[in-house]
């Protein structure tokens, strides 16, 4: 199964452990989903991730990041400048998900196109949690 996620959606990972997009998450390193990102993907992890407001430690983000550049699938994405984005840097998570086939895993849905492929944490959770 491959997905990209959100950055939405690492934050409530972390923030909430126990929570859905943690439980996903989880599956990403456990390796029962398989994460497409690109380099821009990356960068914006690192970088929201990183803000003071959150306080998450460096070994948090790093042991997340690392564990997505071992085990996940690096592509260069075709763009897809006729799609509008009101919020540009959430074009990188679309061109990535349909490059790879992947769904697109967010919080927030408003961000991204009516698309099958974008879906939200509690739609994919019920897929992944039911298929166990």
């Amino acid at each position: 199964m491959l997905a990209v996620l959100d950055t939405n959606v690492l934050v409530s990972a972390l923030w909430t452990p126990n929570g859905k997009a943690s439980y996903i998450v989880s599956q990403v390193i456990a390796g029962r989903i398989k994460l497409c990102y690109d380099y821009r993907i990356l960068a914006e992890y690192r970088d929201v991730l990183s803000r003071p407001k959150f306080k998450f430690s460096d070994w948090q983000i790093n042991f997340l990041l690392d564990a997505f550049e071992k085990d996940g699938v690096s592509v260069i994405a075709d763009p897809l400048n006729h799609v509008p984005f009101s919020d540009e840097s959430d074009r990188a998570f679309y061109e990535v998900a349909k490059f790879c086939h992947a769904k697109l895993i967010t919080g927030n849905t408003k961000h991204y196109p009516l698309d099958d492929c974008v879906v939200t944490v509690s739609e994919y959770y019920l897929c992944v949690s039911d298929n166990e």
